[in-house]
């Protein structure tokens, strides 16, 4: 079974968060959500998760993902924290899965892990990536590393990376499930 870590900063994006949490459970992943600091995160239109551990408890070793939900301030807040910069450029040095949504591709271009990859996010944060090769694509798949554009894509970029770390079987059994045709 792949584990999957979901970090949660103060403000993400709820929509994005629940999405990938949801369809990574469907998909019969291990997730696991992790705070930054405190347990309960609040988003940024106000929903408020527990997290099930704190990012200082998540040990690398058990992860095969780093999924980072967007939302302003929220990917800020992960641009900002070294224990998961650290994480998310050791996860892609072992060829680990690193994605990221909406302005959350932002904290892989911190982390170095874009570095001449093709990469989206949401309008507007291409000059805050410029070490890779900026698409506006809806969801950008390119080795490790999987970006998508923002909440309306949400269900596309969680069933890609389902299909990256399951299979495309499961993908398609998801779609017809949830009733998605893309």
């Amino acid at each position: 079974m792949k584990k999957v870590m979901i970090p949660l900063g103060e403000g993400f994006e709820e929509i994005e968060a629940v999405t990938n949490i949801d369809v990574f459970r469907r998909a019969e992943m291990d997730v696991v959500t992790a705070g930054l600091g405190e347990r309960e995160v609040e988003g940024d239109h106000g929903l408020k998760i527990e997290t099930d551990l704190l990012l200082k408890d998540v040990d690398i070793n058990e992860l095969d993902a780093i999924v980072l939900p967007g939302g302003m301030p929220g990917a800020e807040n992960l641009q900002n924290n070294d224990k998961l910069l650290w994480l998310i450029s050791e996860l892609d040095q072992r060829d680990g899965l690193v994605a990221a949504i909406c302005a959350a591709p932002i904290v892989l271009d911190k982390a170095g892990v874009i570095e001449g990859k093709n990469a989206t996010s949401y309008p507007g944060f291409a000059r805050r990536m410029p070490s890779c090769n900026y698409t506006e694509e809806r969801v950008v798949r390119d080795e490790n590393v999987i970006t998508g554009r923002g909440p309306g894509v949400a269900m596309e970029f969680a069933l890609e990376v389902v299909r990256y770390l399951v299979d495309h079987e499961k993908v398609e059994e998801l779609k017809g499930e949830l009733l998605t045709n893309f």
